[in-house]
């Protein structure tokens, strides 16, 4: 199993109950993704200990709606972190920065950070800390459009958001207004780590549908978007600017996953007409939608177009179904969610074992994984095979 190579490069996530899900998970596996090791870390916590997270998004009414989003687990201990060892901080969204930002610790934390002139990127209700901080006095700003008078009274130029994707640089302070702004978000903290992305003019087609799985269509897409790539998604009987709702699957004391509504995801691009051909590699989120797209046959048909050209192709979860029905799979090695384990058999495949359950296997032209908690390994295996390298 290939790993990231790691850049020596290391930053502090900043978690709390009810922290974004999409604004705690993209920027944490994308960076992992990349080689930056990340310390996710929340005040009172320590590592393995695990946080609720909320679903944020606009549904049509005066404000945005919310709902249950992932279980999140942090990975270090918020008493042991020590600035000086660090590149940058992050700070995502959702509710959790009302309270955060009433904690002397964390404040201290943002205030040396950005006095010590490390990055700092910052999302969504997270500039409700940067301005409890007093670090953005003069500072070009933007943020959710609510957090707007927040960050004015504590002296901020505040810069409106024309659209959800606004991002803004002032010196090390990175600004975004809403998950939609990851791509450009985590474009800009790379570069201010010093970060070079190489190799990044391609285009990858998602394939997607209804209750796909909420964070394996978003990470990925996000992720690659991030370093420069054109990225489409596109769903049988749907077209550009359409959704599809998602699925938000995650273990909670069950024999199997539960399942919750997650965001709704847009699709960039029409499912007829689309020429496969011009794509240079295929992504495969799982979740649910892959039971009903394995049916339908211009989906295979486009399977079978990336197996038989080489070109690559990463597939995690239930989506190895669709890998199974396409028969693409015979003489391959190949790993997936453990029930669709039978698939993978029957299709000819020989099975890998996903223990632990984050672990991503590369075989010729082919990337699978397990799980979401792979996607760190999984986008870096796919990294790997599109030539894009991520230097520090």
């Amino acid at each position: 199993m290939a790993s990231a190579a790691k850049s020596g490069k290391s930053v502090v996530l900043l978690c709390g109950d009810y922290v974004e899900d999409y604004e705690v998970m993209v920027p944490f596996q994308a960076l992992l993704a990349y080689g930056v090791s990340v310390a996710a870390v929340c005040p009172g916590k320590k590592a393995g200990e695990v946080r609720r997270t909320a679903v944020h998004y606009l549904a049509g009414h005066q404000t945005y709606s919310e709902s249950r989003g992932h279980n999140f687990t942090l990975n270090a201990s918020f008493d042991e972190i020590d600035h000086t060892k660090y590149d940058g901080l992050v700070i995502p969204g959702g509710r959790a920065p009302e309270y955060l930002a009433m904690n002397a610790s964390v404040l201290d934390l943002v205030r040396n950070f950005v006095n010590s002139g490390k990055p700092v990127a910052s999302i969504c209700h997270g500039q409700l800390i940067l301005a409890a901080a007093g670090v953005v006095g003069g500072r070009k700003c933007t943020a959710y459009p609510a957090v707007g008078p927040a960050l004015v009274a504590a002296g901020a130029s505040w810069v409106e958001p024309h659209t959800p994707a606004a991002c803004v640089a002032d010196a090390n302070i990175i600004t975004g207004a809403t998950y939609d702004g990851h791509p450009e978000f985590i474009s800009l903290f790379v570069k201010a780590l010093r970060g070079t992305i190489t190799g990044s003019n391609k285009r990858i087609l998602f394939l997607c549908g209804d209750f796909m799985e909420d964070y394996e269509v978003t990470v990925p897409f996000q992720s690659l978007q991030a370093l420069g790539c054109h990225v489409d998604a596109v769903c049988p009987k749907k077209k550009a600017g359409d959704s599809c709702p998602t699925a938000i699957h995650d273990f909670e004391g069950d024999q199997t996953y539960s399942e919750k509504p997650g965001h709704d995801f847009t699709l960039t691009a029409n499912f007829e007409g689309i020429d496969a051909s011009s794509y240079d590699a295929l992504v495969i989120p799982g979740g649910r939608a892959p039971e009903y797209l394995a049916l339908d046959g211009k989906v295979i048909a486009i399977v079978k177009n990336f197996m038989e050209s080489s070109k690559p192709v990463a597939s995690i979860c239930h989506g190895q179904q669709i890998l199974a029905a396409a028969g693409v799979l015979k003489g391959k090695k190949c790993t997936a969610y453990p029930a669709v384990k039978l698939n993978v058999v029957l299709a000819g495949a020989t099975w890998l074992e996903p223990e632990p359950i984050d672990r991503c296997f590369t075989d010729g032209n082919l990337v699978t994984g397990a799980a979401w908690p792979g996607h760190p390994e999984f986008i870096s295996q796919l990294m790997a095979l599109l030539g894009i390298k991520v230097s520090f």
